[in-house]
């Protein structure tokens, strides 16, 4: 507006400026309502960009996302271990791997000398000066060996018919072996295996030309072998002092179920549910019982279990490093560096005691609570906005702020490692036992059917835990199949 126009509707009187006024103070209005709209949108695409950069940036190294999933991405390894003074490679003392002559051989083939490759004089006669030795490691030629069992008939001289009886387990005129059925079981669950080229090595390898169908009568079988000493493994880690627990995502029909695992470093249970949290847990039924301290991630439907608990240190580690690296907050470093000499004090001490010195536990937690109030310094509570309608619920917190939060409420939990030499600084050994159910999943796909995955989980829980024991998976199921299995007998302590 220029003064002329000004001057105009000041002159035409009280009413006149009174209209022109109104009307500007409504367009004023307009505008400051637009301002606020426009702001508050720049405002929720700022979150959503910030959102999706975050998103972006996570990666198996800096969140609990798997390495499968960074594709052509992978990040460098960035090892948060203290460099060590020793040379990599083995160490001295180390006992190698390397082909060596066998004490004993199955089999020896002799070459002689016959007659003297100068002269033409025979030799044969003459005892050697001195013999050369080089051996051939090498498989006999794998085929089915058919064992015909005959049982004799015989009619007494008073009539009566005798029958010799067959040995226990050879019920049927053709039948397959406790070998050759734990070698398809083995293939199957242990290497992962499809059901169409377990048949086809079965067939190419050993000449057994073994069907579908077969096979997996077989493995139901094994199924309802292994029921007891799997029973028996799950009352062994009910008992444990410590146990971890962790869960995956798992296909079924084509339908999301869930694979949750429990396990030591001697016994692993599994088993399968539609449900990931309580429902499922308390079906299962160890963690209702359970008296020792459970090692987890965090997730919160362990924490309504009347045990002790642990958390996963290599979680928060991970969670530290995309805090200080996208946000460049400092005291997730310091955090990080705490939490490791924490561990590095604690290996150190256990090489003589069972314990740290009280001394030294009250430095580490006066630095923890330090590190703590730096980052609540540098991450306060989110404020709302003065002229902001108020919302019901809690107000969204940064990724930052709640991590602190974890590692204040619960650092009895995430210091678990350091008051008891028993407790694990992670959850390694539950992602171990779960790491090749994963790998079966990207194998073989999902599960057929329910009992199908059933069968698994109990098959590969009876595996597991021979294999830890020092039992090869061969071994154990062979002796599956032969009456005689595996059970764990162990100190739970």
């Amino acid at each position: 507006m220029t003064r002329q126009e000004a001057e105009a509707i000041y002159d035409a009187g009280k009413e006149t400026v009174v209209r022109v006024l109104l009307t500007m103070d409504a367009r004023i209005h307009c505008l400051e309502r637009q301002v606020q709209d426009l702001t508050s949108r720049l405002d929720q695409s700022d979150k959503r960009v910030r959102h999706l950069e975050e998103q972006l940036a996570k990666n198996s190294r800096n969140s609990s996302k798997p390495p499968s999933s960074d594709g052509f991405k992978k990040p460098a390894p960035k090892s948060l271990r203290k460099k060590g003074k020793r040379k990599s490679g083995g160490q001295p003392g180390h006992t190698g791997h390397t082909l060596k002559m066998a004490d004993k051989p199955d089999h020896t083939e002799v070459y002689r000398v016959k007659e003297c490759e100068h002269c033409g004089r025979s030799l044969a006669d003459q005892s050697a000066d001195s013999v050369e030795k080089r051996q051939v490691h090498d498989l006999p030629p794998l085929r089915l060996i058919v064992t015909e069992h005959q049982a004799e008939t015989k009619t007494c001289a008073c009539g009566h018919l005798n029958k010799a009886a067959f040995p226990e387990g050879v019920n049927a005129p053709v039948q397959y072996g406790e070998g050759i059925k734990a070698a398809a079981v083995y293939l199957k669950n242990y290497q992962f295996l499809p059901y169409d080229r377990t048949c086809e090595l079965l067939n190419d390898v050993f000449g057994c030309p073994m069907s579908e169908g077969t096979l997996c009568n077989i493995i139901a079988q094994s199924h309802t072998l292994a029921a007891d000493p799997v029973e028996k493994i799950k009352e062994l880690i009910e008992q444990a002092a410590v146990a971890h627990f962790d869960e995956t995502g798992s296909r079924v029909d084509g339908k999301l179920w869930w694979l949750h695992s429990a396990s030591t470093a001697q016994a692993t249970y599994y088993d399968i549910h539609r449900k990931r949290g309580s429902e499922a847990i308390d079906h299962i039924g160890i963690l209702p019982d359970f008296l020792g301290r459970a090692i987890h991630d965090f997730w919160k439907p362990y924490f309504g279990y009347h045990c002790l608990h642990g958390l996963c240190n290599a979680h928060h580690l991970r969670e530290l490093i995309f805090v200080h690296e996208q946000h460049q907050q400092d005291w997730a470093d310091r955090m990080i560096d705490c939490l490791l000499d924490i561990k590095e004090a604690v290996d150190l001490a256990k090489q003589n005691t069972d314990h740290l010195a009280a001394k030294q536990i009250q430095a580490f937690e006066a630095r923890y609570q330090q590190i703590l109030d730096e980052g609540y310094a540098q991450n306060p509570l989110p404020r709302s906005p003065r002229n902001a309608k108020k919302k019901r619920g809690r107000r969204k917190k940064t990724k930052a702020r709640n991590l602190l939060e974890r590692l204040d409420a619960h650092r009895a939990q995430a210091l678990a490692f350091m008051y008891d030499f028993n407790v694990p600084f992670d959850n390694n050994q539950a992602e171990r036992d779960l790491r090749m159910m994963k790998v079966q999943q990207k194998i073989s796909g999902m599960f057929r059917t329910e009992d199908g995955a059933q069968a698994f989980c109990r098959i590969r829980s009876y595996i597991s835990t021979a294999r830890k024991n020092a039992v090869g998976a061969m071994d154990a199921l062979t002796r599956l199949f032969s009456g005689n299995p595996f059970v764990p007998a162990f100190d739970t302590s």
